[in-house]
C-alpha cells in the first residue's frame, strides 16, 4: 500500500515554545488513520503543521512524495489536501450554500461547483433543506455537517478531521462516524484527530498514540484497542 502522507521527523511549536517533537507518521492510500491522545499532547499541532496552517522547524511532510512542509495552507488544498478543523469554524453570517461555495474556492467551473453542490447535498439531505439559512442558524451537529461538506467541496485526495464530535449530542456521534466511513469508502484517505478514543479506533485501520508532541504508541487499531494501557489511559478500563 503506497504512503499518501509521511511525516518525518517534525520539530514545532508556538513562538519558541515546542509542541512537537520528533514526530513521525504515515497515512497510505485508502486509510482511516487516527491520532489520539490527551488534551495538550500536540494533536492539533500536529494537523496545523500538516496542512500548512503551521510550518515545522525541523523534518519533512510529504504528500504523495511531494515536500509541502513550507507550502501554505491555500496551496496544499489545490494538492488535494483538506483540512476540518476544530470548532468547525464556518461563516456564521453566510448562508450554507456560501459556506460550502468557499469550499471550492480552486474551482472555476460552476458546472463543477453546482455538481458538487449535490453531490453533498446527496449525502447531508439536512444541509439541502437548510441551504438558504445562515450557519449561526444551525445546530451543533448541522453545523459539523456543513464543515465536512465544505471540505469535501475541493474534492480532496486527503481529508483531515479535527475532533469531529467536540459537542455534539451524544445520538449524533455515532452518525457523525457513520459519515467518516461512508467518505472513505468514496476513496477519499482520512486522518483523523478524536477524543472518542473508542470510537475513532473502531472505525480506523491504523492509529498513532501522541503525549508531549511524540509518538509513543502506533499499530492496527485492533492492536491499540487492545492494549491495556491505551484502554487504561484513554477509554477509562
Amino acid at each position: 500500500m503506497a504512503a499518501m502522507l509521511e511525516v518525518k521527523d517534525i520539530h514545532c511549536g508556538y513562538d519558541g515554545t515546542p509542541v512537537i517533537r520528533g514526530l513521525s507518521l504515515e497515512v497510505n492510500r485508502g486509510e482511516i488513520v487516527a491520532i489520539i491522545g490527551a488534551n495538550g499532547a500536540g494533536k492539533s499541532t500536529t494537523m496545523r503543521a500538516i496542512c500548512g496552517l503551521l510550518h515545522p522547524e525541523r523534518g519533512q511532510i510529504l504528500l504523495e512524495g511531494e515536500d509541502i512542509s513550507r507550502s501554505p495552507a491555500s496551496a496544499n488544498i489545490r494538492k488535494g489536501l483538506s483540512y476540518i478543523p476544530e470548532g468547525r469554524r464556518l461563516f456564521p453570517k453566510l448562508t450554507v450554500r456560501e459556506n460550502l461555495e468557499l469550499g471550492a474556492f480552486t474551482v472555476v467551473d460552476r458546472k463543477v461547483i453546482d455538481e458538487r453542490l449535490e453531490e453533498m447535498f446527496a449525502l447531508f439531505p439536512r444541509l439541502k433543506d437548510r441551504s438558504t439559512q445562515t450557519a449561526e442558524t444551525l445546530s451543533g451537529g448541522e453545523q459539523q455537517m456543513c464543515a465536512i461538506a465544505r471540505g469535501l467541496m475541493s474534492a480532496p485526495k486527503l481529508i483531515m478531521l479535527d475532533e469531529l464530535s467536540l459537542g455534539l449530542m451524544p445520538s449524533l456521534v455515532e452518525k457523525v462516524f457513520e459519515t467518516v466511513v461512508l467518505i472513505n469508502r468514496k476513496g477519499i484517505t482520512v486522518l483523523l484527530v478524536e477524543q472518542m478514543v473508542q470510537e475513532a479506533l473502531e472505525i480506523a485501520n491504523r492509529g498513532y498514540v501522541l503525549q508531549t508532541g511524540r509518538v509513543v504508541h502506533s499499530g492496527s487499531a485492533r492492536e491499540l484497542l487492545d492494549s491495556d494501557e491505551v484502554r487504561k489511559a484513554y477509554m477509562g478500563m
